[in-house]
């Protein structure tokens, strides 16, 4: 049997793809984050462990672009913005909360989004 040769390149792996989408140092916990509550600049930036303005700042923007938060201006003369999650930022919890789930029952003294959130307040 002759074998078929497949260009993959011209193919799209959905996991790779999609891992490529939210899978970056800094935003599943971001994601994490706003799954729990609005958040402002200031606020996510003291959440999120060991983050630069700028790579927060690129983080944000990536995700607003990729659809998967939102950003609410709410007066541009204090600029005064929250950022929320999308119906499609939404749809990734149940991924995050899996990923939690499995790192708090396999890795020990790590701790829970709503651990970290309580710690940081």
């Amino acid at each position: 049997m002759k074998k078929r040769s497949v260009n993959l390149t011209d193919h799209k792996c959905s996991v790779i793809t999609t891992l490529r989408i939210f899978a970056a140092k800094w935003k599943p916990c971001i994601l994490c984050y706003l799954g729990e509550q609005p958040m402002r600049y200031n606020e996510l930036y003291r959440m999120v462990p060991n983050i630069s303005r700028k790579m927060l700042s690129g983080h944000l923007k990536e995700m607003e672009s990729d659809g998967l938060i939102v950003r609410k201006q709410f007066d541009p003369k204090k600029q005064h913005v929250e950022y929320l999650l999308s119906e499609k930022g939404v749809s990734l919890l149940h991924i995050l909360e899996d990923i939690q789930d499995w790192g708090l029952h396999n890795l020990p003294g790590v701790l829970s989004i709503r651990e970290m959130i309580y710690l940081c307040n």
